[in-house]
């Protein structure tokens, strides 16, 4: 299948390691041109040399705990190089525990990493999405959103409302040709998967094995993802392919999930 991805540009956030790194490699095999977005520079470097060469990829260095300061780097690449018809919002999710005994901050902090700076980006890129007719926003979120996961309080909590955003964006740009679509890993082999791990092994008492293979025993493939298998699903709907597929959650999570 062609996915028509050659001369297309993307933005993809979180781009050092994991999902992120995984779909960045995935849309650069595509024949998209790859900025990669991460606050690390030392690993954009390393990523950006493991990246198909086809076109010539770059980066931008920033950090999502301030999104004025986030936006205007994009904004100013953007004026500076080119646009994005693609955006792959991509950020580490908060840490676990109870909702009840949350911190207030730990929600602002969730909120603004998550939600606004989501929002800042997709404010960034859109324009020059409706002036191409082709635009893909596409959010790498949780299952959480269809079914909430026992001890991720404030991840359920965030991560819900970047889904109806993300649903009421796919609304209003369906017309220019933009789509919105939301897509949620189950566990997948990434380091917040081996966090979650040492935390339910510390939590019951069991070894880290064993925690492991009772999270694969909950999935009917009974195994963990490989970020790759993001990737792939994350490319189809960056592609000209999933032009009629908008405002979707999209779990990719081996059957996990017990919800329609």
């Amino acid at each position: 299948m062609n996915l028509n991805l050659n001369n297309k540009y993307a933005l993809v956030c979180g781009s050092t390691a994991g999902i992120g790194k995984a779909t960045a490699i995935a849309l650069a095999s595509e024949g998209v041109q790859v900025t990669l977005i991460a606050r690390n520079e030392a690993k954009l470097k390393t990523v950006l040399t493991e990246l198909p060469q086809q076109r010539k990829h770059n980066y931008i260095v920033a950090d999502f705990s301030n999104p004025t300061e986030l936006k205007q780097k994009v904004l100013n690449y953007i004026n500076e190089k080119h646009g994005f018809h693609i955006l792959v919002n991509n950020t580490g999710g908060p840490k676990g525990g109870p909702v009840f005994s949350a911190e207030i901050e730990e929600f602002e902090s969730a909120f603004t990493q998550h939600l606004k700076c989501n929002h800042v980006l997709a404010q960034a890129v859109v324009p020059f999405m409706k002036s191409e007719g082709f635009g893909r926003i596409i959010n790498v979120i949780s299952t959480s959103v269809k079914q909430p996961l026992d001890g991720l309080g404030v991840s359920n909590t965030i991560r819900g409302a970047v889904a109806n955003w993300s649903k009421t964006l796919a609304n209003e740009l369906g017309q220019f040709g933009i789509t919105v679509n939301n897509v949620l890993p189950g566990a997948t082999g990434t380091e917040r998967l081996t966090e979650i791990i040492k935390n339910k092994s510390a939590k019951t008492g069991s070894s880290e094995d064993e925690a492991a293979n009772a999270m694969k025993n909950a999935v009917p493939a009974k195994r963990f993802a490989k970020p790759e298998e993001l990737a792939d699903a994350i490319t189809f709907l960056a592609s000209e392919r999933a032009a009629y597929i908008n405002g979707i959650n999209l779990p990719v999570d081996g059957g996990r999930t017990k919800s329609l």
